[in-house]
């Protein structure tokens, strides 16, 4: 089976964005180390799933930057576009991207049957609404938390949504030269 892994940034105080949306708090200025660790983990899949909201974003920045061979992040443009995505959504009925599916129905049946299909691993970026739903479902098998060395007063986080407690098993952390730290938990199956 396929596992499905969530990659986000997050401040030190459980934030992915400000209330309004607002990244003015990541650190942008990435080091090697995090850079060669992203490259690997998303050269370890071959499935992107997105909600509407981040998609209208993601997919048509990584398409610019694809579309300029000078861009410095020409090559994870060309992984991000290149490589397939889902977006799901309760409002577009057709994408408006290229290589993207959208799906309308219910995303724990469409991801469990992602999950059963052969292949590398499936990896989901957020947003906060749509993430908190994956997690809430207990679709997602591994936690991939970018730690920023900072803290913001308020903002979006993506374990609102969850009953009561969420167990996690931690299996990997890593410091990196620009101040970022990962947290790797993998979810707890009881």
């Amino acid at each position: 089976m396929r596992k499905l892994k969530l990659q986000v940034q997050i401040t030190v105080n459980g934030f992915i964005a400000k209330p309004g949306g607002e990244l003015d708090w990541m650190t942008w200025n990435w080091s090697d180390d995090i850079k060669a660790f992203v490259t690997d983990l998303t050269n370890s899949m071959d499935t992107i799933i997105l909600g509407r909201k981040l998609a209208e974003g993601f997919i048509p920045y990584w398409a610019d930057v694809k579309a300029n061979p000078d861009h410095p992040e020409y090559e994870a443009g060309k992984t991000f576009t290149d490589t397939p995505k889902i977006v799901f959504s309760k409002t577009l009925s057709k994408s408006l991207w290229d290589n993207t599916t959208v799906l309308n129905g219910d995303f724990v049946t469409e991801i469990k049957k992602l999950k059963d299909k052969p292949g590398k691993g499936i990896i989901v970026y957020g947003g906060a609404e749509f993430v908190s739903s994956l997690i809430k479902e207990n679709l997602i098998d591994e936690y991939y938390l970018f730690v920023n060395p900072v803290a913001i007063k308020e903002g979006l986080t993506i374990f609102d949504k969850i009953p009561d407690m969420k167990k996690l098993d931690l299996i990997d952390s890593k410091q990196f030269d620009c101040g970022i730290n990962l947290l790797c938990y993998k979810a707890r199956v009881d």
